[in-house]
């Protein structure tokens, strides 16, 4: 095994979703280089918590340059439809539905995990704007998970990935103590490695060391620590061309 990801992420975070939007394109070239990506649901409130952390909205500053980043990033990672809940704090309290992805993954094949965190993400950035934090809108978001969605113009035949059975399951599990139990140790492993925020990443190489990384612009120092290969970004001369990729 070259390394192992696990990367700590919740619905309500917007770079987590940039993150796992970047994990999906990157993950069969690094599951090539032998390196294993385990996703893990927290809860970003308990994290902060936990931490003593604040949302950067709480700080002036920082709000008025988050909207700058924001918009500069979902430009860039290919989600230009997604915007903020109006009411953010209101619809931030995921928890039933980060209990709900723990059973997925303990229950299901992998890509139905990685579906259903894709449309979650889906269904709580973009125009759908839907609220994940009561039972009966968490299991009419599960019924009408498409299989194979993987972002708007997806849906393909819009298949339902889960039966009405398995959504009715799904929604009991989420209310049940070991599931309780599996986001709160998750939450706890987080905060024990240092978590403050979402996306947290704990990266471990080949040489069994493991460090800390946050946030979703860390890549390169990932692959540095991992050793793997990797291309910096390089400024172009005036009229260079030479990658056939060259913007402005």
């Amino acid at each position: 095994m070259a390394g192992r990801i696990e990367i700590y992420l919740d619905v309500v975070s917007f770079y987590s979703y940039v993150a796992f939007k970047q994990l999906l394109k990157t993950r069969p070239i690094l599951e090539a280089h032998g390196v294993e990506v385990d996703i893990k649901p927290v809860f970003l409130g308990a994290i902060n918590a936990g931490s003593g952390n604040k949302p950067p909205w709480t700080l002036p500053a920082k709000a008025v340059y988050g909207g700058f980043d924001f918009n500069r990033t979902k430009k860039a990672v290919g989600i230009p439809e997604v915007s903020a809940p109006e009411d953010l704090m209101a619809v931030a309290r995921t928890i039933l539905s980060l209990r709900a992805l723990h059973y997925i993954k303990a229950s299901y094949p992998l890509d139905a995990y990685l579906t259903t965190w894709h449309y979650f993400f889906h269904l709580f950035w973009g125009p759908t704007k839907r609220n994940l934090t009561e039972a009966s809108e968490l299991a009419a978001a599960l019924g009408k998970v498409p299989v194979g969605f993987s972002g708007p113009g997806s849906e393909g035949d819009g298949k339902p990935l889960y039966t009405s059975q398995d959504v009715e399951s799904i929604i009991k599990a989420a209310g049940e103590a070991k599931w309780k139990e599996g986001l709160k140790n998750a939450v706890d492993e987080a905060l024990e490695r240092g978590a403050f925020g979402a996306p947290w990443l704990w990266v471990t190489n080949s040489k069994g060391k493991s460090e800390p990384f946050f946030g979703s612009d860390r890549w390169h120092y990932v692959y540095e620590f991992l050793e793997l290969p990797y291309q910096e970004v390089t400024l172009l001369a005036p009229g260079d061309q030479s990658t056939g990729k060259a913007k402005l």
